[in-house]
């Protein structure tokens, strides 16, 4: 019984620190939001979920160390209820993330972005208008663009340097116009129309060489922003996987210590099982 209940405590201190990597996950998220996706509501579900595994644990915690059979029963029930809340949240990320990618330009080494790749809940969710007045508001208030500009000497980076250049999605959609556009480079965030005549994309009009402007009203902009929230659900993804593949596995054991403890304390013996109801429930510990 003494085993149990100290695999039952050792579980619930790895369950505690398996939170950590998910809490740190919506804390980067956060970070995210508030610097380079300027999408502020995604971190919240992982914040609350990780949160909530803590709090969990601890009172499985304690009810091992106690042998508290109220707070081993609350431990396992919330803790089936947030492994399904994290599983369902990984569905939904991959789910809202599952198009869009950047397209290569000839004699470029950054990407661009074009919002006819993307589609579905995130896409329309980041395009409507009252989103995207303060997701772009965001975007300018952070400086990302003026971040970009590299100077050697007091003289602007050249265009050969600037194609060779590695740009964020933010950087790529919405601090210079589409290449198509065929605007001559002066700096990283001034360009001007080339001899001939302006592209067909709607961008290259929406292209503007104030500061406070620049592509900020642009479709590349928008696929910038779904494609770095993109890149970020990603990263979080693979870590929430790990976590929860291991977190089912502990669980499982959880579940057999404790109903192994409960054998014990009904005096029956291993391998057997006491019928209490003459129907007994079809969900049981």
């Amino acid at each position: 019984m003494r085993t149990s209940n100290h695999l039952i405590g050792l579980l619930n201190f790895f369950t505690f620190l398996a939170s950590i990597p998910i809490l740190g996950g919506g804390i980067w998220l956060s970070s995210r939001a508030n610097n380079t996706d300027c999408l502020k509501f995604l971190q919240w579900p992982l914040i609350v979920i990780g949160v909530s595994i803590m709090v969990v644990s601890l009172a499985g915690f304690a009810g091992a160390c106690y042998r508290n059979t109220f707070l081993m029963y609350l431990y396992l029930w919330a803790m089936f209820f947030i492994i399904a809340a994290l599983i369902g949240f990984v569905i939904f990320a991959y789910a809202v993330t599952d198009k869009g990618s950047g397209r290569p330009v000839l004699n470029r080494v950054y990407l661009e972005y074009h919002l006819q790749d993307y589609s579905g809940w995130l896409e329309e969710r980041v395009t409507s208008q009252s989103y995207w007045m303060k997701i772009s508001s965001c975007i300018r208030d952070s400086h990302v663009c003026a971040k970009t500009r590299r100077t050697y000497n007091s003289i602007p980076e050249s265009a050969e340097m600037f194609y060779l250049r590695k740009l964020s999605p933010v950087e790529s959609g919405c601090c210079k116009p589409p290449t198509e556009c065929g605007y001559v480079y002066q700096n990283e965030t001034v360009w001007v129309p080339g001899g001939g005549l302006v592209g067909a994309d709607p961008d290259c009009v929406n292209w503007n060489n104030d500061q406070g402007q620049l592509c900020y009203n642009c479709n590349s902009c928008k696929a910038g922003v779904l494609a770095s929230i993109r890149k970020s659900w990603r990263k979080v993804s693979v870590i929430n996987i790990v976590i929860l593949i291991i977190l089912v596995i502990m669980y499982m054991v959880a579940i057999a210590a404790f109903r192994h403890n409960k054998r014990i304390d009904n005096d029956e013996p291993y391998g057997e099982t006491r019928m209490e109801k003459s129907q007994p429930s079809r969900i049981h510990f």
